[in-house]
Formats: structure tokens, sequence, C-alpha cells
């Protein structure tokens, strides 16, 4: 449907450039109207050696946006998010200017995590980009992990995390009955009451690696564990996890597409836009099967 077109950005080398933080690249050369099944293939690769990469400068239809996600992946569920009437894969990461609620996503968290299967891939381009502000943050779980003490890696062997929207998604979650005024296309549901376990040490499926796999956005317990003994482990991790030694700032362009793997990642918006409006295009990739 999408065939692969000349494009004088393919006859540039593909080149990658490292953050200089524990994750994050970016990625010049290659027009990503013009994918391919091998190209694909090749960036997947970075992508999970960098866990979040950027694809500066690309002129991406919404047609040709939900095509190139096709290459990585099945597509997701995006369970609380209206997605766009004639583009089913795609939801709105969107402020207005005069916008007053509190900003979207500013928790650290990994993309529903609270899932039975969470998303793999999480896809973002930016439509709209305000001159300031509005980097998003990424803490890399795998160097996390790596630099624990043993005896902490020894206790969270085999313990699982439990996990849920409710704090969010619920209606007397963060995005509920009392969020007023926001132009993102939110729909709380009782579903986000639902929990589903999974390990607070991961095995990346793809890469063999380790990593943490928890956040404050979506994980309200650890199974088979005293409340308060929980709750003082989890604040005790969730404060290590997003420390300065782990954490990638990334500054977005207009025209630029991310992926990030929400395996390996937690992310944070932050704000600094006001009088600005700035739009996100997001689609979410579910893991290979």
């Amino acid at each position: 449907m999408f065939p692969a077109q000349p494009s004088e950005t393919l006859k540039m080398p593909l080149t990658v450039t490292p953050s200089g933080a524990t994750c994050g690249a970016t990625i010049h050369g290659v027009d990503l109207r013009a994918m391919t099944s091998s190209l694909a293939e090749e960036l997947r690769a970075i992508w999970l050696k960098q866990k979040v990469v950027a694809f500066p400068d690309q002129k991406l239809t919404l047609d040709e946006y939900q095509h190139l996600a096709s290459f990585f992946g099945p597509f997701g569920e995006d369970p609380y998010f209206r997605t766009l009437p004639d583009h089913p894969h795609i939801a709105e990461i969107r402020r207005e200017a005069d916008e007053k609620t509190p900003l979207f996503a500013e928790g650290w968290h990994s993309d529903w995590s609270f899932l039975d299967k969470p998303p793999a891939l999480t896809m973002l381009y930016g439509a709209v980009i305000p001159p300031v502000g509005g980097d998003t943050l990424y803490a890399d779980q795998a160097a996390a992990y790596d630099a624990l003490s043993d005896e902490m890696k020894e206790h969270l062997d085999g313990r699982m995390g439990i996990h849920s929207a409710r704090r969010a998604y619920s209606p007397a979650g963060a995005y509920g009955e009392r969020d007023k005024g926001r132009s993102m296309a939110i729909v709380y549901d009782d579903s986000a009451m639902a929990t589903h376990l999974h390990p607070l040490v991961l095995t990346h499926p793809e890469t063999g690696v380790k990593t943490l796999y928890l956040s404050p956005g979506y994980t309200i317990g650890i199974h088979n564990m005293d409340d308060a003994e929980a709750q003082k482990l989890l604040f005790e991790l969730y404060a290590y996890q997003s420390s300065e030694p782990f954490i990638y700032r990334h500054t977005w362009s207009a025209g630029m597409v991310t992926f990030w793997d929400n395996r390996t990642l937690n992310h944070a918006a932050t704000g600094g836009y006001d009088g600005h409006q700035r739009l996100l295009h997001r689609i979410t990739v579910a893991p290979r099967d």
C-alpha cells in the first residue's frame, strides 16, 4: 500500500548518535516513509540496544505513520484513550495553549503496565512542538537494576508487583470524574480497578537483559507481602529508579518521531510551555508473538 519511494535521505548513511546517558540515541539518514522489512529489523536492533531512539525531521501523514508502526509488531491496546476516528491506532497527546488542567503523564510510569500483556513499544510523532519546554524524561531500568546491591537483587528476585490503572483512569482517579477542561480524549472507567501481576525484575523477552519493572503510576503493591512493608519497599525503589544516573532528558522538535521500549524504561512528561499548544500522535505497539 505504501511502497518505498526514492529519497535523498535514504542515500545518506544511517548514523546513530548516543545521548551520552545510559539510554537514548538520535538516528539520522533514514526516511521513515520508505520503511522496508529489512530496515525495520535494523532499526529494531538499534532501539533494543539504545532503549529510546529519535528520528528528526520526518514528514509523515497519519496514514504513513500508522503504516510505519505495522513494521514493528501488532498494534497494541489503548484502553483509556479515544483514538482518531479515521485512524483507530493513533491517539492524540494534546494540550492547548490556554489549558489549565494538571499536566498529563508527569508521573513516572511504563505505558499500560497494568494490562495482562503490556505493550512493547510506544511511538510518538511531534505534530506541534512548543518553542520551549515539553521535554520527556526517560529512566533506564536496566541500568538501575545493574546498579542494585546483590542483597537487594536477591530480595526482589521472584517477587511480583501488583499493577492497576485505578490511580489514573478509575472514576476517582487523576483523570476521572473530577478532571475537567482537558483537551485530551481520555475515557475513565471502572475497569481501571482491575489488577495484574508482573515481576518486579523482568527478563527482557528479546534481549535477555534483567530490568526493574515497576512505577509509581501503576504499581500499587507487592503480591504476598504485607502492604505496609510493600509500600516502604516500593517508595524506596521509586526514588532509586528515577535518580539522576539513570535519566535521559529528551528534547523534541517538530516532525520528530521517537520509539521507546516500555519493558526497560519508565518515562515522565515535563511542562514549561504554558501559552503554547503541544500535540503528539501516539501509537502503541504490542509484543511480537
